[in-house]
């Protein structure tokens, strides 16, 4: 359990750091454009500051994939939306974002109730999913890319949001992949490679990496990085319970709920705040 909590720490601060690096090299792109394209998308990546989020990228990868095998789903990918306070913080020193008092309230209630599920989660589930929910993984993440690409072409400068959403949901579906995976523990490359559910991981990860460099071109990375919290908390979190078995403690199924819906109305507070006011770096 300690070793995922803390796996999960390393994701939290590594991807919180990289998103305001990515945001602050996106959004000089973006701001040359009319609209986010494939081109300018593809610009941004290969910028210096964006690259060195990359690297923190991958280590926050590492650190997801050993918190989505070790405890619950619910409390790793909760734990990493404490991104937001990372991201808050950083976009006031590094991109001069103002963040008002009501901003700062929602941050603390996100946080506050992910020290509520770090007290009350209780063991990672026993349940064993069967072939076809490897394939569903699959065939959902490939379904919600491609309506992520068409929503961004049809919305323009207004889709940050809604795109910073669903390139959460796609990490999400990455998480509930990588849990159900076979051949990784122990490593058997054979199996790996012929589990759709591996493929998902990689279908899963570049789709909302993709997504979220376009919401960052054109949006508030606060804003931005709350949409992506909704997406990559709730659905693991709902499938875990429902599917994989995960559990709270004994008698504290009911905290769970509450602090679980607190998180996540919080972080749907930060992206409305954000959407409203897309404040650009100073």
């Amino acid at each position: 359990m300690l070793i995922g909590v803390i796996a999960a720490l390393v994701a939290c601060f590594s991807y919180g750091t990289a998103s305001v690096l990515q945001s602050r090299a996106a959004r000089r792109e973006g701001e040359a454009a009319a609209a986010p394209t494939f081109r300018s998308t593809v610009t941004a990546i290969l910028a210096p500051l964006f690259l060195a989020g990359m690297l923190l990228d991958g280590l926050g990868f590492l650190g997801s994939l050993v918190s989505a095998r070790l405890i619950p789903l619910f409390l790793s990918q909760t734990i990493m939306s404490a991104n937001l306070a990372v991201t808050a913080v950083l976009s006031v020193l590094v991109l001069g974002v103002r963040l008002r008092t009501r901003d700062w309230a929602a941050i603390a209630i996100v946080l506050a109730a992910l020290c509520v599920l770090g007290f009350s989660a209780g063991e990672l589930g026993t349940e064993v999913p069967g072939r076809h929910m490897h394939w569903s993984v699959l065939v959902a993440a490939v379904l919600i890319f491609v309506f992520g690409v068409v929503l961004v072409r049809v919305l323009g400068k207004n889709a940050a949001v809604p795109a910073g959403l669903i390139a959460g949901i796609l990490y999400g579906a990455m998480a509930v992949a990588v849990r159900i995976a076979h051949g990784l523990d122990p490593f058997q490359w054979h199996a790996l490679v012929s589990d759709p559910a591996a493929w998902a991981v990689l279908v899963a990860g570049g789709g909302g990496f993709y997504l979220f460099t376009v919401a960052l071109q054109i949006g508030s990375v606060n804003g931005v990085a709350a949409a992506l919290v909704m997406g990559e908390t709730v659905i693991p979190g709902v499938v875990g319970v429902l599917l994989l078995g995960d559990v709270a403690k004994p008698g504290l199924g009911w905290l769970v709920g509450v602090a679980f819906a607190t998180a996540v109305a919080g972080a749907v507070a930060i992206a409305i705040f954000g959407a409203a006011e897309q404040e650009p770096a100073v």
